[in-house]
C-alpha cells in the first residue's frame, strides 16, 4: 500500500477523517507486519481471510458483502488466495447456483500466522491507553457504529 502523504490530524479534525486516518494506519501496519513475515497478501484479502477464519464458509457474495467488495474485484481476490491455496471454491449444499467458499488447511495455518499481526498492529495502536481507556474507547466506537447502523 502506498503511504501516500503523511497527514497530522488536528486537534479540530473532524471524526469522519480521524477515524479515516486511523484506518490507513492500521492498514499501514497490519501490511507491514504481513511483508515483515514475507506474506505478499494485501489488506483485503486479510479481511477475507479472516471473515472466513471467524465466521465459517460461506457465499461469495456473503463474503463480498463483509468486506465491502463488489462481485468483480472479489471474483479476482478469490482467485488469486485459491492459486494460492489458501481458499476454495465448493458446490453450495441448498443453492445449486451459488457457491461456497471456505478456507483450506493452507488458509487456516496462515490465518494463523495473520492473527498475530493483528493483534501486534492493535496493541501498538493503543499503547498509550490505560486499559480503563482502550475498553471506553471500544465502548465509544461501538455506540458510535450502533447508532449510524440505527435507523430508527
Amino acid at each position: 500500500m502506498n503511504p501516500g502523504p503523511l497527514v497530522i490530524p488536528t486537534s479540530q479534525e473532524s471524526l469522519g477523517v480521524l477515524i479515516s486516518l486511523i484506518r490507513a494506519e492500521l492498514v499501514r501496519g497490519i501490511e507491514a507486519e504481513m511483508a515483515a513475515k514475507g506474506l505478499d497478501l494485501r489488506f483485503t484479502q486479510f479481511l477475507i481471510l479472516k471473515r472466513l477464519a471467524t465466521l465459517g464458509p460461506m457465499t461469495a457474495t456473503e463474503l463480498a458483502r463483509s468486506v465491502e467488495l463488489d462481485g468483480g474485484a472479489m471474483t479476482r481476490q478469490l482467485d488469486q488466495l485459491e492459486g494460492r491455496g489458501y481458499l476454495r471454491r465448493l458446490p453450495h449444499e441448498q443453492d445449486r447456483r451459488a457457491l461456497r467458499i471456505e478456507l483450506t488447511e493452507s488458509g487456516d495455518a496462515l490465518w494463523q500466522q495473520l492473527t498475530g499481526c493483528n493483534e501486534r498492529v492493535l496493541q501498538a495502536a493503543q499503547r498509550s491507553l490505560s486499559e480503563t481507556e482502550s475498553q471506553q474507547l471500544h465502548d465509544y466506537l461501538g455506540r458510535v457504529l450502533h447508532a449510524l447502523r440505527d435507523k430508527h
